[in-house]
């Protein structure tokens, strides 16, 4: 059923492949490291391409980018008239609320949930009754008032929903929006709240086409091939100021972008009309209204600034864009394809040998103490996370296999490669989150072995250092990941048995 968008040169659809070329290579020279990216223009894609190992049909951690198919999933609820933005979460949730209310709660409604504003200073901590401790959140502040960003009133949203219609947010956008648009709901992934209910906030995985295939919905004023799946009001309102930003400056000063204005999980961009989806590290769908062009991005950007560094080209690259037909530019845009046939993440360390080798081959480890796992924690939780209760590498050619016992003895085997490449590794299983563990390692040193896990369908890395013994019968672990957000690795121990 899904209906392939049309493929042009960027020259058909008035952009010079030059500016695209020069866009893509100051993206790669910034301080991000690129997934991918897709541009459209007048409903025809013109530019798309992926930096291997990332891949078309890859689908990628959203973070926060999820928090706007959680609005549309209100947003289609009250297209279909089974709410209204003015219903109080009181009279939604009356069980979990408290038995008396204060007045700022009482106030507190779907409109003021959808835009940041529900006049809380702290959120709940993920627990199966979560929607119970957030209604006895005290609301400092008369709902609609202030902003504050969080996630947890953004997984509230699919909660409303999962209330109104008996249907958790993965069930409902299936029927009322995935197979409409085009995006596959099978390869979709969720991180779940305890209670089960997909967490809106930030917990889905999906492919960047299927977020430009969303955010051209909203482009489009809420209508897919004729039909109207978001009421036009409600597009009008999600994607204009219904709430100040300003306040974001306080503890993120370098993001610009983040304090012009927020819609119904959407946020307002420094160029005039222009609105995008947005998760951490860098996961874009900018909507350029005047120049009729959405752009899709998938990064591991660093820090809020970072982001902030490729919003700042794109607004650079969009101020190239003009109205006026061009003539073909068959150099310039056989430069562009050739460069996007050969897009590639940086390439790993290459050093295959160490003296060691010989000590550690074969030899099992025990962990004695420490939390060792080519893992690190989610942005979302998740279960099934691959413990090492203890480890082995077996040496060749082509690298090792480090070869994992959990806990419970399940066999884990992680091939590593130390040729100059990477391997990818199809571990846990296909109902987890992710299953792609592409690895590398090589020797920092004589006695150091690192091990690069990159979790492809995240934007996440962790690198795993293994610092051997002189005699090769115990190791320390150390680790590091280019997480966004601070992440404590406790030290690990591992004996020869």
């Amino acid at each position: 059923m899904r209906k392939e968008f049309e493929r042009t040169t960027p020259e058909s659809v008035g952009i010079k492949s030059q500016d695209i070329l020069h866009y893509i290579d100051t993206l790669e020279h910034s301080t991000t490291e690129m997934h991918g990216l897709m541009i459209m223009r007048h409903g025809k894609i013109c530019t798309e391409g992926w930096w291997a190992p990332y891949a078309p049909n890859l689908r990628h951690g959203l973070q926060s980018h999820t928090k706007t198919y959680a609005a549309t999933a209100v947003g289609i609820a009250y297209t279909q008239g089974i709410l209204k933005l003015d219903e109080r979460l009181i009279d939604i949730f009356p069980d979990e609320s408290p038995e008396n209310p204060s007045e700022n709660l009482k106030k507190l409604t779907v409109r003021d949930v959808l835009c940041m504003g529900c006049g809380m200073d702290e959120m709940p901590r993920n627990s199966e009754h979560w929607i119970r401790d957030f209604m006895h959140i005290p609301v400092n502040h008369e709902p609609g008032t202030t902003f504050m960003y969080n996630s947890t009133g953004s997984t509230m949203l699919g909660a409303i929903v999962r209330k109104k219609t008996g249907k958790g947010l993965h069930e409902f956008l299936t029927e009322n929006l995935f197979t409409k648009i085009g995006i596959d709901p099978s390869n979709l992934r969720w991180y779940c709240m305890a209670d089960g209910m997909e967490t809106g906030g930030g917990g889905l995985l999906a492919t960047l086409e299927d977020n430009l295939r969303l955010m051209k919905l909203y482009a489009d004023g809420g209508v897919w091939e004729g039909e109207r799946i978001l009421a036009e009001d409600y597009v009008k309102m999600a994607t204009s100021i219904q709430n100040e930003s300003a306040t974001e400056s306080i503890n993120n000063p370098e993001a610009f972008d983040n304090f012009l204005g927020y819609g119904f999980q959407i946020w307002m961009c420094k160029p005039k009309g222009v609105y995008r989806a947005d998760g951490a590290m860098g996961q874009f769908t900018i909507v350029c209204p005047e120049q009729d062009m959405i752009i899709s991005i998938t990064e591991t950007a660093v820090g809020a600034h970072w982001a902030q560094n490729t919003l700042d080209l794109t607004w650079d690259f969009l101020e190239k864009i003009g109205n006026d037909d061009l003539a073909e530019d068959e150099k310039a845009h056989g430069d562009l394809l050739h460069k996007l046939a050969r897009l590639n993440v940086p390439n790993p360390a290459y050093r295959p040998f160490s003296p060691m080798i010989e000590k550690i081959n074969g030899k099992k480890f025990k962990v004695e103490s420490g939390f060792l796992s080519p893992e690190m924690p989610s942005f979302m939780g998740g279960a099934n996370v691959i413990e090492a209760a203890e480890c082995s590498f077996d040496f060749d050619n082509y690298g090792c296999v480090w070869n994992i016992t959990t806990p419970a003895g399940e066999q884990v085997p992680v091939r590593v490669a130390t040729y100059g490449g990477r391997i990818t590794n199809v571990v846990k299983t296909p109902a987890d989150q992710t299953q792609l563990l592409c690895t590398s390692g090589h020797w920092e040193d004589d006695n150091t072995f690192q091990v690069v896990c990159r979790w492809i369908e995240t934007c996440l890395t962790k690198k795993v250092n293994f610092h051997f013994d002189e005699d090769g019968n115990g190791f320390t672990v150390d680790a590091s990941s280019n997480s966004a957000f601070p992440i404590k690795f406790d030290p690990v121990r591992g004996v020869a048995e």
